[in-house]
């Protein structure tokens, strides 16, 4: 029986884990948060890892206040950074395979083109930056795999289609910025591509093949493009106005551009991935 362990579990993909786990007999999962493990304990995280023995880990714990970051970067380094060194410490020599999940905020955003894995990261955030630290310290063990995601929502959490919801409900108008493109993801198609990976590795139907992926859904869009959809496909009034981000101050810089090419997980590991319209109608209906 394979052991697999979540970390960072009471979060929109530890979530979405956790509901799709159900589905998959005859493994053992562990789900954990910072109240049950502290991955920035290098202490505590050895021993429980050391005890658990785990086949598989999936670290989603991560700090994502992107804007918070830019005055707290030690704390965003600690959890996104060095947490990621005490659990490749904690597994180093062992068989456990590694699934990190990572962010589009490590490229710079000057594209325009899709981003594929072998672009240099040139994070432009404090959060970008400790998100590709942690990147480097999972690399250090062989049998991890990075997963850069971008624009994660679900049912669960706080996330932009919930907050598009919750203004679209109370308000006449809302303001989205047009000229950052990029994909959603739909953090229960992201769960499922996880976990097909894993049954499909230890099922050998296909070879683990560590290093970094891209993965968010199809398509492209800007956020106000987003957000129109949401409004849309929920029934309400309200207005959105496009704004440009020079006119929409916040204090981390976003990439422009976080498009990114798929093709190497798709080929890998035989990845169908849906439509960003598609799956947030299936998003829609269960917070409905």
């Amino acid at each position: 029986m394979a052991s697999i362990l979540i970390t960072g579990a009471n979060g929109q993909l530890g979530n979405e884990l956790r509901d799709l786990s159900k589905q998959f007999y005859g493994y053992d999962f562990t789900f954990t948060d910072v109240d049950s493990l502290d991955i920035t304990n290098p202490g505590s995280t050895s021993e429980f890892i050391r005890n658990l023995r785990p086949d598989w880990m999936v670290n989603c714990a991560a700090y994502n206040l992107v804007d918070k970051a830019e005055t707290e970067p030690e704390t965003a380094m600690l959890i996104n950074g060095s947490a990621v060194k005490n659990i490749t410490e904690a597994i180093s020599g062992t068989e456990c395979r590694l699934i990190h999940v990572s962010t589009d905020y490590v490229y710079d955003g000057n594209s325009n083109l899709p981003y594929d894995e072998n672009v240099i990261a040139n994070p432009q955030s404090a959060y970008g930056r400790s998100k590709l630290a942690g990147e480097k310290y999972a690399l250090l063990h062989p049998g991890s795999m990075i997963i850069r995601t971008a624009w994660l929502y679900s049912s669960y959490g706080n996330n932009f289609v919930k907050t598009m919801l919750r203004y679209g409900a109370e308000r006449d108008s809302l303001r989205v910025v047009f000229d950052q493109t990029g994909t959603p993801t739909y953090a229960a198609d992201l769960a499922g591509a996880i976990m097909s990976i894993i049954s499909g590795v230890i099922r050998n139907h296909f070879a683990f093949k560590a290093g970094v992926y891209n993965y968010s859904n199809e398509g492209v869009c800007s956020w106000y493009d987003f957000a129109v959809e949401i409004i849309k496909e929920a029934g309400l009034t309200c207005q959105v106005n496009p704004v440009l981000s020079k006119d929409y101050q916040q204090a981390a810089k976003r990439p422009s551009y976080s498009v990114m090419d798929k093709n190497k997980i798709k080929e890998n590991y035989n990845i169908n991935i849906p439509h960003w319209r598609t799956s947030l109608l299936k998003c829609l209906k269960v917070i409905k």
